[in-house]
Formats: C-alpha cells, sequence, structure tokens
C-alpha cells in the first residue's frame, strides 16, 4: 500500500489508482491459472499478455518521468502493446511462447514496489495528474475487455465470483420510436474546462442535427431474434459487401452470445448458459446491426443524433455489477429528456459514424498512440457504457472505438428513421 503524498490532490487519484489494481487482480482471479495461456477470443493475445500489460505499461508510461531504470527491459516491450488485426489476420504465436506464469508474477511485483516507491514520494504538477488519470482509467478499460475475453471462455475454465445474477425482470418491452427534434449538440470536451478526456474527446465542437426518429429501447434479442428467424443471415441485400463475406467466410449465423440449440437459442452468460433473456439487449457487431437496421428498413444513428438523443441522460447505477444485458425495464431511471431509455451503462451502442479526430485534435504526447493509430476509416464509434465499465468513463463525451466484425463487446444498438 502506497504512503500518502504530499499533496491532497493527486492522493484521491492515486487511491483511485490502487482500487483500479484490485479490480484487475479480480478479474485475472476469475481465471484458473491452468488456463491462463488460453486465447479465447482467436483475434486477441493470450490472457498472459495482459496478466504482463497492465504493468507494463504503468511501467513505461511513469518510469521516465521518475527517473527509474528498466529491470527488465524485454518485457517492457513484450507487454507493451496489444493488436488491432485487420483483414482476418489472426495471431500464430504459441503458449510456449511466452514467459512462465513465475516470470510474469514476478516482474509484476517489482513493477508495483518501484512505483509505489516513487509516488508515495510525489508532488504535484498537472502532469502527474495526467499520468494518474490516464493509468487509471487504461487499467478500467483493460477490465472491461477482459471480462468480455473471459466470457468466451469454457465455464470450467473460470472460478465462478460472488456476485449472482440478479432475477430477470420479464416485462414485456413493446418496441417504439421517439420524434427527436432538430437542433445543435456539442461534441467532445472544452481543452480548457479542466477535465480529463482522452484525445480523440478534444475538442468541443457544436453540431446541427436534423429531426428524426429513434428507438425509445435499444433493440432486444426477442426483436433480433425475428430477424435471424426471418433468414437474415442470408440474405445478402441486408449486409454490406466485406461484411457478408465476412460472415459467409466465418459461417456466423447468430449472435456470439447465443448457443444454437435443437429447439432454438440459450444465451452465453459469464459462468453459465441461460435462457434467451428476451427482454435484454441484443450484443452484435456493427456489422450484424447494420444488417438489422437494414432488414428494418431503418438505420444506425451518427454519433452526433446519438449525442443529441442523450441529453438529460443520466448513467443507471447498475454498472460494474452485472454480467449480462439488464432487461429493459431496468433502464427507466437513465431516461434521457427525449424520454429515450438505457443510454448509459446499460450496453455500448454502435454508431454510423466512423473513428476520426474532431478539429483542434492533439496527440496526447504520453500515449501517441492511443487514438491516433486507429483513424483509419476501419473502425466505428460507439457511444453510451456497459454494465461493466467503469463509472469514470460513462460520461457522455466518452467516445469508444471497434472494427465492424468484432462480435465479443458488451454492445448493442438503436436504429434511426430520417
Amino acid at each position: 500500500m502506497l504512503t500518502q503524498p504530499v499533496d491532497s490532490a493527486c492522493r484521491e487519484l492515486i487511491g483511485r489508482w490502487e482500487d483500479a489494481r484490485g479490480v484487475t487482480d479480480r478479474v485475472f482471479d476469475t481465471v484458473k491459472k491452468t488456463s491462463l495461456y488460453e486465447r479465447p477470443i482467436p483475434e486477441r493475445h493470450r490472457i498472459i499478455f495482459y496478466l504482463g500489460h497492465l504493468e507494463a505499461f504503468d511501467w513505461n508510461l511513469f518510469r521516465e518521468r521518475f527517473g527509474l531504470k528498466s529491470f527488465h527491459a524485454d518485457f517492457d516491450q513484450l507487454f507493451a502493446f496489444g493488436i488491432d488485426p485487420l483483414g482476418g489476420a489472426t495471431p500464430t504465436d504459441q503458449a510456449g511462447d511466452w514467459p512462465s506464469l513465475l516470470q510474469v508474477e514476478r516482474y509484476r511485483a517489482r513493477i508495483r514496489e518501484e512505483l509505489d516507491a516513487a509516488l508515495s514520494g510525489a508532488t504535484e504538477s498537472d502532469e502527474l495528474v495526467q499520468l494518474l488519470n490516464i493509468a487509471i482509467e487504461h487499467r478500467l478499460m483493460h477490465a472491461e475487455t477482459l471480462e468480455y475475453m473471459l466470457h468466451q471462455l469454457p465455464y470450467n475454465s473460470k472460478v465462478r465470483d460472488s456476485v449472482e445474477t440478479p432475477k430477470r425482470v420479464k416485462t414485456p418491452v413493446v418496441p417504439r420510436a421517439v420524434n427527436i427534434p432538430s437542433g445543435t449538440v456539442t461534441l467532445g470536451l472544452k481543452a480548457d474546462a479542466g477535465e480529463f478526456g482522452w484525445d480523440n474527446e478534444f475538442e468541443a465542437h457544436r453540431v446541427d442535427v436534423p429531426a428524426f426518429s429513434i428507438d425509445k429501447y435499444k433493440v432486444t434479442n426477442e426483436q433480433f431474434l425475428k430477424f435471424v428467424e426471418s433468414g437474415g443471415y442470408n440474405e445478402p441485400a441486408f449486409w454490406l459487401g466485406e461484411d457478408w463475406a465476412w460472415k459467409t467466410q466465418e459461417r456466423i449465423e447468430h449472435p456470439v452470445f447465443w448457443e444454437k440449440t435443437n429447439g432454438g437459442f440459450r444465451y452465453r452468460s459469464m459462468f453459465e448458459e441461460i435462457d434467451l433473456p428476451m427482454e435484454a439487449p441484443v450484443y452484435v457487431s456493427y456489422a450484424e446491426a447494420n444488417a438489422y437496421a437494414r432488414w428494418a428498413g431503418k438505420a444506425l444513428p451518427t454519433e452526433a443524433e446519438w449525442q443529441r438523443t442523450a441529453v438529460g441522460t443520466k448513467a443507471v447505477s447498475a454498472a460494474r455489477t452485472m454480467w449480462s444485458p439488464p432487461p429493459i425495464a431496468m433502464e427507466a431511471a437513465s431516461a434521457s429528456q427525449f424520454g429515450v431509455e438505457g443510454m448509459i451503462g446499460t450496453g455500448w451502442e454502435w454508431t454510423a459514424t466512423e473513428f476520426a479526430p474532431f478539429e483542434g485534435f492533439k496527440i496526447h504526447p504520453a500515449y501517441p498512440g492511443y487514438s491516433a493509430n486507429f483513424f483509419d476509416g476501419k473502425h466505428y464509434v460507439l457511444k453510451g457504457g456497459s454494465p461493466r465499465t467503469a463509472e469514470c468513463m460513462l460520461r457522455k463525451s466518452f467516445r469508444n472505438w471497434f472494427q465492424p466484425h468484432y462480435q465479443y463487446v458488451y454492445a448493442g444498438f438503436r436504429c434511426v428513421t430520417r
């Protein structure tokens, strides 16, 4: 445990950083040690990488600031960066290519010891505040990405945590649209507002948004099941060319969180298979969401339309307490000023907006590759946050992004008509 720094302004941030360590430690405790070298998602690293990465990231972030000398340069580089494969490429490394668990654990412990000592004597500065915020949110982002990775592990590879799955609220959902009048909306944060944000959240700017209508609720599993049963996955007209080629090559016939049975579908929850929660939002890739929207004669909202709809929205209190999408009936507390529900904290929402910089974008010198490496026209913006997203990232300016064929995120969608 760190001793308190001299400056109280940093005290809270260091406490939050320690808490974030506890969050990711508990996530790793969910995996049996014999499964740490598994790769539950083909496009991603083996779990052991992330065990080393979180500490390596903090070490590389703070090391120069505190004048610390590297004690394992090979590991500093090995665990420095994740991967974002494009074009269907997947990593080919074998489990035996990675260091032993003991080596990784010793590396992590040494980093924590050295950083704790350095921070215990730190004095406040704007730079240190920025670095601590980066370290906190980076780690908490990985807590969520690790959780959806572990979601794909076999049940016998995991240790069930003490959090019980909430009782399902089987309240029928009646889909309806809400009319949103034309207006202006602010995207992003002001650089001089004194708030922490990632580089892609700046600079704040106003956007005119024409009138449109949007689904009051996210598309549910029940609604998406109708698309599946109507043959939506077998009709090229609903899919963009690259999406159809991906779906066909990978033989994708339904959402990755669904398990096909003789009688229909079941839902793959974190620790057990359950009845398909018809009243809950469906979690799918951008390609699947877009195909559904085309089938329904609608479209996905733009980032500006989503932001316009979300005016007055408050985050739900269920954040980081549920492993499965919350039923629609739990979302009323998060209604926007227009009466649209479940926009923050109940599942990320795909938008039709390609991930790109705002005017005035400046790369953050402490993490130059965070956003800029993904301004490639091959990623789409997601908004809102999931039940596993940390509260600090439920701000409406936060921008998530993924490739269109990535199925594993806790991400749903709603449709618009223009």
